[in-house]
C-alpha cells in the first residue's frame, strides 16, 4: 500500500498485537495439512476447535478455553466424517452447538457436552445431505436461529432450517466454485466470491442476484460486508498478480470505489471486520503479519494504522466473538493463529492502549449479543430484524439459554426448487472408493482362489475315476 502521510486523530491510531505466553497457547494439536484455503479453526466464549490431520476419515479437536497448554496426543475428537472436514462453525447463539462439513457430502451438527469432550463423538445430533459433490463452506446466519448456509462443490449453495432437518431453499446461479460466503448486518443480504470473477450481492431467500460485478482487474478471492454501511470489502489478485484489496458500494457494483495494492506475496489474504471499532484487519495465509485500517466514510476511506508482525507463518485464524474478550484489557479483537510448523495454536491480542482500568465505553458500544432476534419461520417469510444488542460492561459473561432440539426426520426426500437432492445417493469420496476398490478386489482373489480349490479337487477327482476304471480288479 502506498505511504501517506497520516494526520488525523483516532482513538485506534495506537492499537498493538499482543502474542500470548507459552503457557498461555494450544501446543502438541496435529493441526490438518489440507489445502484448502479456509481457516480450520473457530472459537467461541468457551471452546475453541481446530481441524486435525487424520487417517481414514475426518476429525477435528473442541478443547475448553481455559485448558491450555501441551494438548495430549490421545485427546478425545469429533470423528465421525468419512471424508476430511474442510470448514467448522460455531452456532452464534448456542455455545455447544457446531457445524461441520466435509468431502464426504456431508453437513453435520454436534452438540458438545458441558467441559468438553471425555471420550471421541461419532454421532452427531443432526446429519444433513442435500450436496452432490464435496462441501467446502458454512455460514451461520447473524441474527436467525437454526438457519445454516452451506457451499459445495457442485456450485449450489444450500439454506437450512434445522429445526426441521431440512434444506429450504437452494441458489444455483454460480458456475463455478464458491470462495466466500458473507451475510450484511441483518441477514437480509448475501454476497458471494466465486472462482468464475464475479463478485455477487444475493437476496438469500429468493436467490435473486441483485448485483453483480465481473472482475476483470481485481480477480475477488475473499468478501466481507462491512457492518451497516452498505459497503463491501474484497481481497484478490490484481492483473499484475500483486495482492490486493477494493471497496464497493453493495449498490452499484460496476466499478470499486477504490482499489489498493498491498504487495506481491501470494499468499490469500483473509480480511476481518470489525463493525464496533470500523477496523478492518487483513492476514495473509503463510504469512506472519496482520495489517490492520480503519475505514472512513469519507475518501480515502481506508486509513493504515499499524502491522503486528511474527516469525512464525500462519495457516489460518479464529476469530473470538465481542462477548468473549477481555474488557478489562481494554482488548478490541482477538485471533487464535494457526502453527502448523509447531503444532501451536497462539492467542494474539489486539489492544488499545489505556491508562485507566475503568470501562471504557467509547470503545465498547453496544454490540451483537448472544440472543437472536428472529425465528427461521419469520425470517423465511420475509422479515428482516436488526441483531439484538448487549453492553459489554454488564453482560458480556452471559450463556445463552437456548436449547438445540434436532428435529425427528421420517421423510427421506428432499425437495428444493422441485428438484429431489436425495434422488441420487450422494457420490463418495476419493477415500471410500479407493476402500471400496480394495475391497472388491480382495473378494474376487477370495473368489478366484475358491475357484481355483474347486478346479484341483475336480480334477484329483477326475483322475481317481481313471484310475478306478483301469485297474485290473475291474476288468
Amino acid at each position: 500500500m502506498s505511504w501517506r502521510p497520516q494526520y488525523r486523530s483516532s482513538k485506534f491510531r495506537n492499537v498493538y498485537g499482543k502474542a500470548a505466553s507459552r503457557e498461555h497457547c494450544f501446543d502438541g494439536i496435529p493441526i490438518t495439512k489440507n489445502v484448502q484455503d479456509n481457516h480450520f479453526c473457530a472459537v467461541n466464549a468457551r471452546f475453541l476447535a481446530i481441524v486435525t490431520e487424520s487417517a481414514g476419515g475426518g476429525s477435528f479437536l473442541v478443547i475448553p478455553l481455559e485448558q491450555t497448554g501441551r494438548i495430549e496426543p490421545n485427546y478425545p475428537k469429533v470423528c465421525g466424517h468419512q471424508g476430511n472436514v474442510l470448514d467448522i462453525k460455531w452456532n452464534p447463539f448456542i455455545e455447544n452447538i457446531i457445524a461441520s462439513c466435509s468431502e464426504d457430502t456431508s453437513v453435520r451438527i454436534w452438540e458438545i457436552p458441558e467441559g468438553g469432550l471425555k471420550r471421541n463423538m461419532t454421532e452427531a445430533v443432526l446429519e444433513l445431505y442435500g450436496h452432490s459433490r464435496r462441501v467446502g463452506l458454512l455460514e451461520w446466519h447473524p441474527t436467525t436461529n437454526n438457519i445454516l448456509l452451506s457451499a459445495g462443490y457442485d456450485y449450489k449453495v444450500l439454506i437450512w432450517n434445522l429445526e426441521v432437518g431440512e434444506p429450504v431453499k437452494m441458489i444455483d446461479c454460480h458456475s463455478d466454485v464458491i470462495l466466500c460466503l458473507s451475510f450484511n448486518a441483518d441477514g437480509s443480504l448475501l454476497a458471494t466470491a466465486c472462482k468464475d470473477k464475479r463478485l455477487r450481492v444475493l437476496e438469500p431467500r429468493s436467490g435473486r442476484v441483485l448485483q453483480e460485478a465481473s472482475c476483470k482487474n481485481h480477480r475477488v478471492n475473499r468478501v466481507v460486508f462491512l457492518g451497516s454501511t452498505k459497503r463491501l470489502l474484497t481481497t484478490g489478485v490484481s492483473r499484475w498478480n500483486t495482492r490486493q484489496i477494493a471497496l464497493w458500494d453493495q449498490d452499484d457494483l460496476s466499478m470499486p470505489l477504490i482499489e489498493e495494492e498491498i504487495d506481491g506475496l501470494s499468499g490469500l489474504l483473509f480480511p476481518f471486520y470489525d463493525a464496533d471499532t470500523h477496523m478492518l484487519y487483513l492476514a495473509g495465509k503463510g504469512d506472519g503479519n496482520i495489517r490492520y485500517y480503519e475505514i472512513g466514510s469519507e475518501k480515502p476511506y481506508l486509513s493504515y494504522l499499524m502491522e503486528f508482525r511474527s516469525p512464525a507463518p500462519q495457516k489460518g485464524l479464529g476469530v473470538m466473538p465481542k462477548h468473549g474478550l477481555d474488557v478489562s484489557a481494554c482488548e478490541v479483537f482477538r485471533f487464535y493463529k494457526l502453527i502448523t510448523l509447531k503444532g501451536l495454536i497462539e492467542p494474539i491480542s489486539m489492544i488499545v492502549p489505556r491508562r485507566s482500568e475503568t470501562y471504557q465505553e467509547d470503545i465498547y458500544p453496544m454490540t451483537p449479543g448472544t440472543e437472536p432476534a428472529l425465528t427461521p419461520d419469520e425470517w423465511l417469510s420475509g422479515v428482516n430484524r436488526d441483531p439484538i444488542l448487549m453492553s459489554l460492561k454488564e453482560g458480556y459473561k452471559r450463556n445463552s439459554k437456548i436449547v438445540f432440539k434436532a428435529p425427528v426426520r421420517e421423510k427421506k426426500s428432499v425437495v428444493v426448487n422441485g428438484i429431489d437432492l436425495l434422488e441420487n445417493v450422494p457420490p463418495r469420496t476419493e477415500n471410500e472408493l479407493l476402500r471400496m476398490f480394495f475391497r472388491q478386489q480382495d473378494e474376487i482373489r477370495r473368489l478366484k482362489d475358491e475357484l481355483s480349490q474347486k478346479d484341483i479337487r475336480i480334477r484329483q477327482l477326475q483322475l481317481e475315476l481313471k484310475n478306478f476304471r483301469n485297474s485290473p480288479k475291474n476288468n
